[in-house]
């Protein structure tokens, strides 16, 4: 008998690094919220193996580098699991935290600190909804929950979240202002790994008369309020455009 859960896409509204461990972890100063854009999850107790399907099933790997695996290993459970992907792979919205996460709360594991290890995302996504995030992901503070709503601009690219921590130390190293004011410290270390983010940032502020920001290391471009008559027309160009709202905490 399956057993279905939801995991809940992460939007962080907020990011700041404050600094780089010795062991190549990044402190961050963060607020995250949970959306009602989620992926379902089906759980098979005794069997093996992940299934991936949905709109957003493309690329999302089923072997062992899925954090899944790593989650059942670390709850010590043998399943089979079929995500059905709704949140997109290299978004920037935690989907692949949010199903290891989502792996844990199914099995009672609440460690915040063994979760981080899987993912730094991974003890945000375990708790959910509103919350101050520090540490490397690992210290959360949930905060009282504000109903938003947000749009989404998913554009068809991805961004490596590696890739744009390794870009933004290396804006560092080189002196360069890497903040510049942002919301999102990550934001033109993002730009940099993937240039095509400038036409959809561009695109999106003519479109509404506001610049958007980056969700985590991209590549969803996000804005508060509900802007989809706006920005319908990018939906011919390949994106796909979502209006969100935020929830208390995961099913």
């Amino acid at each position: 008998m399956s057993i279905s859960i939801t995991a809940p896409a992460k939007l962080t509204t907020r990011l700041t690094i404050t600094g780089l461990r010795a062991d190549g972890f990044h402190l961050i100063d963060a607020e995250m919220v949970s959306l009602d854009l989620c992926d379902r999850i089906e759980i098979m107790p005794g069997q093996s193996g992940i299934e991936i399907t949905g709109p957003y099933a493309e690329g999302v790997p089923t072997d062992r580098s899925n954090l899944v695996h790593r989650a059942l290993e670390l709850v010590g459970v043998e399943a089979g699991v079929t995500i059905h992907k709704q949140i997109p792979n290299g978004g920037g919205l935690g989907g692949g935290s949010s199903d290891a996460a989502a792996i844990l709360r199914w099995a009672g594991f609440n460690d915040l600190v063994e979760a981080a290890r899987i993912g730094a995302d991974v003890a945000y996504c375990l708790i959910g909804g509103r919350a101050h995030v520090s540490g490397i992901g690992e210290v959360v503070v949930p905060m009282d929950h504000i109903d938003a709503t947000y749009t989404l601009v998913i554009p068809p690219l991805a961004v490596s979240t590696p890739a744009a921590y390794a870009a933004f130390d290396e804006l560092a190293e080189a002196n360069t202002d890497v903040r510049q004011r942002l919301i999102n410290d990550l934001e033109p270390a993002a730009l940099a790994v993937e240039p095509q983010l400038r036409y959809w940032r561009d695109a999106i502020g003519e479109a509404c008369g506001c610049a958007p920001t980056l969700a985590g290391s991209g590549a969803t471009w996000f804005l508060e309020g509900d802007h989809r008559m706006a920005l319908s027309h990018l939906e011919g160009q390949g994106a796909e455009v979502v209006v969100a709202q935020t929830i208390r905490r995961p099913g």
